[in-house]
C-alpha cells in the first residue's frame, strides 16, 4: 500500500507539471501595463481568460494610430497641449480653405462659359511658380535661423498662410490685377511651406524622448490628416452654405482666422524647449547673475518674446534685449583704426580663447578663431553677453568680465546642462 501511495504521488506530480500557464500584458508604456489574457495549458486541453471589454482593446488600437509608442511616457508634457491647439488651429485653415478655393477657382473663371483653358493653366503655372522662387529665396535667407527660433517662425508660418488664404479671396474682387494677387498668395504660402516644415523638424525632436522622432512624425501626420479630413467636410457645407452670400463668408473668413491666430499662440506658448539660442541663454545667464541658479525651462518659456512683430516694435521705441547687443561672428573686415587700438589694450584678457571681443558704442562684436569649436562659440557668447551687461553698468567692462568668466562660468554651464537634460 505504501508503494501504491507513493507511486499515486509521482502521478500527481507529473499531472501538475503537464499544466503551462502564460499570461499576456498589454500597456502604452512599462509602467503603465495590464493584464489582457490568461492562457492555462495541460497534455489535453487548452483555457484561455480575457481581461478587459472588447470596445476597450480597440479604442487602444485605434488611438495608437494617433499618439506615439509609449505615450505619455515617451513624449514631453508639452507635447498634448500642443498637439491640441495645433489640431484645432489646422482644423480652422482647412475650413477656410474650401472658402479661399471656391473664390480663386471662380476668379479664374471656372464656371464660366468665356474661360480658356490655356488662359486657366497658364495663371495656374504663374502662382505655382512664383511659390517656387518664393520658397527657394526664403531659405536662402532664413534657413539656418528656423530650428534655433523655432516658436517665432511656427507663428509666422500660419500668419503668412493666412495671408495667403487672405489673397485668394480677395482675387474675385480685382479681376484686373488677378495674376498679381495670385502670385502674392502663392508666394505667401511657399513661405508657410519651408518655415512650417523646419520648425516642425525641430519640435519633434524636442517632444522625443525616447528617440522617437519618427514615430512622432509618423503619428503626427496621422492626426493632420483626421483634422483634414474632418475641415474639408466641414468646408463643404460652411462653402454651400453661404454660396452667394459675400459678408456671410467674409464674416466666417474673419472669425476662423481669428481663432486661427489665437489658436496657433496658445500652441507655441505650451512649448518649453529645452535648446538653446540667443534669447533663452540670456535669459539664463541674465538670472544666474542675479540670484546664482538656473531657471526651468517652463520659468524660461514664460518670459521669451515669440510675436514676430515685437521685434519691430522695440526697434520703433529703441528698446533692446541683452542677446541683441551682442553680435555672434564678426567680420574682420569691418574692423577701423580705432577698433584694432581698442583691441590691441584689451588682447590681454583674451589670450588663452579662440575669441576676442569688442566693445564698440553700446554693443559688443564676437570676432570667432577659425579653430574654435563649438564649446569655444558658447563661450565667447556668454562672455559677449557678461561684457555688454558690465558696458551696460558702466563697470570696468573687460577686466570684470574676464574676472566673472574665470570663476563662475564652468558653475553655470554645469547648471545649464542640467536644464537642458530636463
Amino acid at each position: 500500500m505504501g508503494m501504491d501511495s507513493s507511486h499515486s504521488r509521482r502521478e500527481d506530480a507529473a499531472a501538475a507539471a503537464a499544466w503551462v500557464t502564460v499570461e499576456e500584458w498589454g500597456g502604452s508604456s512599462a509602467s503603465a501595463l495590464s493584464r489582457t489574457a490568461v492562457l492555462t495549458a495541460s497534455s489535453s486541453s487548452l483555457t484561455s481568460r480575457r481581461f478587459g471589454n472588447r470596445w476597450g482593446r480597440v479604442s487602444g488600437r485605434l488611438l495608437g494610430a494617433f499618439v506615439p509608442e509609449g505615450f505619455p511616457g515617451s513624449v514631453t508634457l508639452d507635447y498634448v497641449t500642443f498637439q491640441m491647439w495645433d489640431t484645432l488651429q489646422g482644423l480652422s485653415t482647412y475650413i477656410r480653405a474650401m472658402l479661399s478655393t471656391q473664390a480663386l477657382l471662380g476668379a479664374i473663371g471656372v464656371g464660366e462659359k468665356s474661360a480658356t483653358v490655356i488662359g486657366a493653366t497658364f495663371q495656374w503655372f504663374l502662382r505655382d511658380l512664383t511659390g517656387m522662387l518664393g520658397g527657394i529665396l526664403f531659405t536662402f535667407y532664413q534657413g539656418s535661423n528656423l530650428d534655433s527660433n523655432a516658436k517665432m517662425w511656427r507663428l509666422v508660418a500660419d500668419f503668412m498662410n493666412d495671408l495667403g488664404m487672405l489673397m485668394d479671396l480677395l482675387s474675385p474682387l480685382f479681376p484686373s490685377s488677378l495674376i498679381v494677387i495670385m502670385c502674392l498668395g502663392s508666394l505667401s504660402r511657399s513661405f508657410t511651406g519651408v518655415a512650417s516644415g523646419a520648425t516642425r523638424a525641430a519640435l519633434t525632436q524636442h517632444f522625443a524622448l525616447a528617440n522617437n522622432a519618427a514615430d512622432i512624425s509618423a503619428k503626427e501626420g496621422s492626426q493632420e490628416t483626421l483634422a483634414t479630413m474632418l475641415g474639408m467636410g466641414l468646408g463643404m457645407l460652411l462653402a454651400h452654405a453661404t454660396r452667394g452670400h459675400a459678408l456671410g463668408v467674409w464674416v466666417s473668413f474673419l472669425f476662423l482666422t481669428i481663432f486661427h491666430m489665437y489658436a496657433n499662440y496658445k500652441a507655441v506658448q505650451s512649448l518649453s524647449l529645452t535648446t538653446l539660442n540667443y534669447e533663452r541663454s540670456s535669459i539664463l545667464l541674465q538670472y544666474f547673475m542675479e540670484d546664482g541658479e538656473i531657471l526651468t525651462p517652463q520659468q524660461v518659456s514664460k518670459q521669451e518674446h515669440i510675436l514676430p512683430f515685437w521685434s519691430s516694435w522695440r526697434k520703433l521705441l529703441r528698446i533692446e534685449l541683452p542677446h541683441e547687443r551682442v553680435h555672434l561672428g564678426a567680420k574682420a573686415s569691418m574692423l577701423t583704426h580705432s577698433d584694432m587700438s581698442q583691441i590691441a589694450k584689451a588682447r590681454s584678457y583674451y589670450q588663452n580663447a579662440d575669441y576676442f571681443l569688442l566693445d564698440k558704442e553700446g554693443s559688443v562684436h564676437v570676432f570667432i578663431h577659425k579653430q574654435a569649436v563649438a564649446t569655444d562659440v558658447l563661450k565667447s557668447f556668454i562672455h559677449g553677453l557678461v561684457l555688454a551687461h558690465f558696458v551696460q553698468n558702466n563697470k570696468s567692462s573687460h577686466a570684470e568680465a574676464r574676472q566673472w568668466i574665470d570663476e563662475k562660468y564652468n558653475t553655470f554651464i554645469s547648471k545649464v546642462k542640467h536644464y537642458l537634460s530636463q
